[in-house]
Parts: structure tokens; C-alpha cells; sequence
């Protein structure tokens, strides 16, 4: 297993924390509190341990030239990651410390060194050494497992196929749930009887493992809703039985319209796209007659999907008549064929993104005359709501095709939806091109100001209405542009947000000292306003910043009263005093 390192300097709580994150640290608590730990020892520098999670993991820490060095059998630590199961060694061995560093302890010297028990296990008797062994392999599953496998790879009468299967079916079995934390052991687990399973490929055992790997993945098939797989680990596993799948086809060479058969039933059906792309990854081993199979089954499914039109609802979007026509698309793909492609995908054109595709399948061809009709034919399709990536391809073409004029015409429409920064900066990008933003510039910049003039709904107000929105947008196009002393005029004129107070502040300090320091004043109070620790944190920095400019106004005699009258104004926020009396000021 990888050793990871970190920078430190020796292992404390601290080191702990940062090594680990929050996440796993909290979690390595938990399983502290709850006595997971076995055998604690430090052996010629190095802390060692084994910790209980779903299996039984070996942990060891250390710090060797000043850098701490870690390792865990988890597939978490595998990764070189400081896990949960090192948090809980870690705590273990500062909790037996009774709170000294522990780079002031003095290492425990082992009574019996590695070099003597080499020895005395070298002196041991066939007979003793098997009974120790498997003493062991009662205590630990996973070594249990390899010795099973293995035994059943040697027996004279040939592999026993269904010790394989046994194992595969205990490592897969979910119980009723596996826990988030708990997935990285059960990955592991299964990972463990697919290393015994590619050990039968190098033997020589084709045949058995592609049937040891369609029961593997079947077995998984009816677990995946029992885990939490939150962070892909079954993914990795799914990955590495199609690879060993596909590995013993090619050797074996089976049957390739059974096979052909076996792999399209399982890719229509399948809720967790096993053996997605069969038609092309297995190729190679289908031939001519097992593709053709292949295709004869898809097309007799393809021809029952009927098309749907813009807007259709079609409640197996996601499900078989996706996998149905992933299948044919794979199929056009791989014979080069546009034309079968694009009949594929017009089947489906209940969306902008649909119309989409077709579009820039003609345009990557060369078609641009055909990606512009399919563009425009999508606009057509979806006038209240087109998708935005489309009407930006269409924009796209129109400028190629020097149509200049409607290429605006579509950027402005998406500004005057949503006159914000962003639509700003994409009218700019696109007026820039045909040497006309001062034009389109004013007409965004008036087109806002109507916007701001507009009533606007307001839930605290019992009317429902208020007068007007503030400038914030305004405020936010300015700063972008680079105008700050504009900017602060609009703010002035109309109010924005605190956000944009402060940056606004930031941009006036050098040049605007007295005016910054006002805005920065003026926005301690609504910092304050969510008592929250994050926000008691925001303003002693907001109040660094104020102490540092009224310093360079030779006003520093006024920052301790003002910051007493802060005090004195917040008293029964306690975490705040705290966080004001230990700031050094």
C-alpha cells in the first residue's frame, strides 16, 4: 500500500486536523468513542494498529525527518489519503500519552525485535505454521477469502467454480445498508475476490472467469440501491469486471452470437449501464457474425420506439428508450454513418438540446448550411423557452455566415431577459467582434436603467411592492469595467449590496481614503446582522480594515472608542467580545 506524507512536524492534535479534514476527522472520533481500535504499538518509531470498520484495517503512523508518514489498508488509504481509520490511531496514541507531545516520548523499545521472530517462526514445524495461519484466518476475512480462492484454484479436478461464487456472493451481499463510511470496506472486499478471480485468467482459466464475472456482476446488479456509493468506489469495481470480462472473451473466444445475445439483453435492461457500448468494445470479439446478431436484436427493438415531438412527454426518456437508442447511436457510430445517426436522434425532439445535436453533427461534417436549418428549426420549436447553449450556436453561425445583424438580435434577446453581469459581458464579447459596443453598450446600459425603474415584488413590504430595485447590477458592470469612482456614484444614487459595498470600498481605499472608510463603517452593522460565528469573523477582519485606515488619516485615537462602542452595542453576543478581546488591535 502507498505511504502518503504531509508536512509536520510531530503528531498532534492539530496535525491530526489538518491531515484529515472535518469529515473524517469527526468520523475517526466517532469510531474512536466507540472502542474500534485493536493493538496499539509502537515499534522503532512507528505506531501501529488495526481498526474495525465494516472489515478490519491496518493502520501505521509515524514522523521520520520531520515529516509525518502514514499508511492504511482501506481503500481510502490505498489512495495515499490520510483516512478516518488513521484519526482513530492517532487519537489512541495521544490519549495514552496522557496529553505530553509525542515527540518528547521516548520510543517503546520492543522486546522482541522482526529479526527474532523471523527466527523463531523459520523454526516452527509445517504442521505449526499452518495451524498459526489459520488461527489468524478466523480473525481476519480477508485473508480468510484468500486462502479459500486460492485452494479452489489448485484442486486436481479443475477450478472449484463455486467457491468462487460463494465468495463473490459474501463479498456483494449489502445486508440491509451499507453506510457511506462503510462503502470503502465493502468495495474493498469485492475488490479482493476480483484479484482472485484475475489470478484464474493468468492461469490460463478463460472460460471460468468470463462466467465468474457475469455472476459478479449480477450479484452487484442487486446490490447498488443497498449502498452509498457516494463517491464512485462501485464504479471503479464495475470498471474492472467489464475490463476482466472483455480480457477473458478475447482469450476464450465464446461463442459470438450468444455472446452477442447475453451482451445486448444485459445492456437494454441494465439500470447501471453494465456493459454500455457492448456493440463497439466487444468488436472485437463478436466478428462479423456476432455484430450482426447483435444489430438484428437492436434494430428489432429500435423499430417499436415511436418518435416524440418538441414538448412531448415520455415517462422512459431515462430508461430502456434511452439505452435503446444509446445503442443504436453506438451502432451508426461505429459503421461512420451521419445520415443513420442523425434518423437515430430525430427520433427524440422533445428538447432544445436534441435539436441541438442534430446541429452540430452537421456542423462538425462541414454541413453548415444543414446545422444552420436544424438551429433555426429548434428556436422555431421552442420560442418561451430555448435553450441558451442552442441560441448560442445559432449566434455562432449567423456570424460565420456574415448575418451579423441576426447574430446581435439573439445575443440582445438573452441580455434584455436577464440584464445581468454575465449577458453583459457576452453582448461585449459579440459586439466586439463587429466593432460596435459603444452602440450596443449605451443601449444595455439604458436597457438597465429601465429595469432598475420598474416595480418590483417584495414579500416584507404589505403591499407586495416596493418602489424600485436597487443598483446592484449597475454597481457590478461598472466595477467589471473598471470604473470604480461611476460605480460608487450608482451605489450612492440607488444602494447595492453589502458585497458590493465592500468591494467597492477595497477599490476606493487608496484614493478615497475617507469615503472607504465610511462604506466600511456603514457595513459593520449589517455584517453583524446573522449572529453566526462566520460573521463575527467577517467583521473583526472588517474592523482590521478600519483600524488600518483610520491610521492613515492620523485618526488613530478614534478607533478605540469606536471599537468600545461596538462592545458595548453587542454585549450578549458573547463569541463576538471573545473574538474582539483576543484580536491583537
Amino acid at each position: 500500500m502507498p505511504i502518503g506524507s504531509a508536512r509536520g512536524d510531530a503528531l498532534d492534535l492539530p496535525m491530526l486536523r489538518r491531515l484529515a479534514g472535518p469529515r473524517a476527522f469527526r468520523l475517526g472520533e466517532d469510531y474512536f468513542k466507540e472502542g474500534r481500535l485493536r493493538g496499539l504499538a509502537e515499534r522503532q518509531g512507528t505506531i501501529s494498529a488495526k481498526v474495525l470498520g465494516t472489515r478490519e484495517y491496518r493502520v501505521e503512523l509515524g514522523v521520520g525527518n520531520g515529516e509525518p508518514v502514514y499508511s492504511c489498508s482501506c481503500p481510502v488509504g490505498d489512495d495515499g489519503v490520510f483516512c478516518k481509520h488513521c484519526v482513530v490511531v492517532g487519537l489512541a496514541w495521544l490519549h495514552r500519552a496522557e496529553g505530553t507531545h509525542p515527540k518528547s516520548r521516548r520510543p517503546v523499545k520492543p522486546a522482541t525485535k522482526p529479526v527474532a521472530v523471523r527466527a523463531f517462526l523459520a523454526a516452527l514445524s509445517q504442521d505449526e505454521l499452518v495451524d498459526m495461519l489459520m488461527g489468524q484466518a478466523k480473525e481476519d476475512d480477508r485473508l480468510w477469502r484468500r486462502l479459500v480462492l486460492q485452494t479452489a484454484s489448485t484442486r486436481r479436478k479443475g477450478v472449484d467454480v463455486s467457491a468462487y461464487q460463494s465468495a463473490i456472493d459474501a463479498a456483494v451481499d449489502a445486508g440491509e445498508f451499507v453506510t457511506y463510511q462503510d462503502a470503502g470496506g465493502f468495495a474493498q472486499g469485492i475488490d479482493d475476490v476480483i484479484d482472485g478471480i484475475e489470478a484464474l485468467l493468468r492461469q490460463g482459466r478463460a472460460t471460468e472467469v468470463i462466467g465468474l464475472t457475469e455472476h459478479a456482476l449480477r450479484a452487484l446488479e442487486g446490490s447498488m440501491e443497498s449502498v452509498d456509493d457516494s463517491d464512485g468506489l462501485l464504479g471503479n469495481v464495475l470498471d474492472r469486471l467489464h475490463t476482466l470480462h472483455h480480457a477473458a472473451c478475447r482469450k476464450a473466444r465464446p461463442d459470438p452470437i450468444a455472446l452477442a445475445k447475453r451482451l445486448f439483453d444485459w445492456e437494454l435492461r441494465s439500470d447501471w449501464e453494465l456493459f454500455a457500448g457492448a456493440g463497439a468494445r466487444y468488436a472485437d470479439v463478436l466478428g462479423e457474425d456476432g455484430l450482426a446478431a447483435y444489430r438484428k436484436l437492436a434494430e428489432a427493438h429500435w423499430a417499436r420506439v415511436h418518435p416524440i415531438g418538441p414538448g412531448a412527454p415520455d415517462s422512459d426518456r431515462h430508461g430502456k428508450r434511452f439505452r435503446i437508442t444509446s445503442i443504436m447511436e453506438t451502432l451508426a457510430r461505429q459503421a461512420g454513418d451521419l445520415e443513420a445517426l442523425i434518423a437515430i436522434k430525430q427520433r427524440d425532439l422533445s428538447l432544445p438540446y436534441d435539436y441541438l445535436e442534430i446541429s452540430d453533427l452537421y456542423r462538425q461534417a462541414g454541413s453548415h448550411d444543414l446545422a444552420l436549418q436544424w438551429a433555426e428549426r429548434g428556436m422555431r420549436a421552442f420560442p418561451e423557452h430555448p435553450d441558451g447553449r442552442l441560441r448560442e450556436f445559432l449566434t455562432e453561425e449567423y456570424h460565420r455566415g456574415n448575418r451579423h445583424e441576426d447574430a446581435m438580435a439573439l445575443v440582445w434577446a438573452e441580455f434584455e431577459a436577464a440584464p445581468y453581469l454575465q449577458q453583459f459581458q457576452n453582448l461585449k464579447l459579440h459586439a466586439d467582434r463587429i466593432g460596435r459596443w459603444a452602440e450596443w453598450r449605451d443601449r444595455a446600459i439604458a436597457r438597465m436603467r429601465d429595469q432598475i425603474a420598474l416595480p418590483r415584488h417584495d414579500r416584507r413590504n404589505p403591499s407586495g411592492w416596493s418602489a424600485q430595485a436597487d443598483h446592484s447590477e449597475l454597481v457590478e458592470i461598472l466595477l467589471w469595467e473598471g470604473d470604480s469612482d461611476a460605480a460608487w456614484q450608482e451605489a450612492h444614487a440607488g444602494g447595492c449590496s453589502g458585497a458590493l459595498w465592500l468591494d467597492l470600498a477595497a477599490h476606493r481605499e487608496e484614493n478615497h481614503p475617507e469615503e472607504a472608510l465610511e462604506d466600511y463603517r456603514h457595513q459593520v452593522e449589517p455584517t453583524l446582522a446573522p449572529a453566526k460565528h462566520e460573521s463575527y469573523r467577517q467583521t473583526v477582519a472588517l474592523l482590521r480594515k478600519i483600524r488600518g485606515l483610520m491610521a492613515r488619516l492620523g485618526r488613530n485615537q478614534d478607533f478605540r472608542p469606536y471599537l468600545e462602542s461596538i462592545g458595548t452595542l453587542h454585549k450578549r453576543k458573547r463569541n463576538l467580545i471573545r473574538m474582539l478581546d483576543r484580536a491583537k488591535w
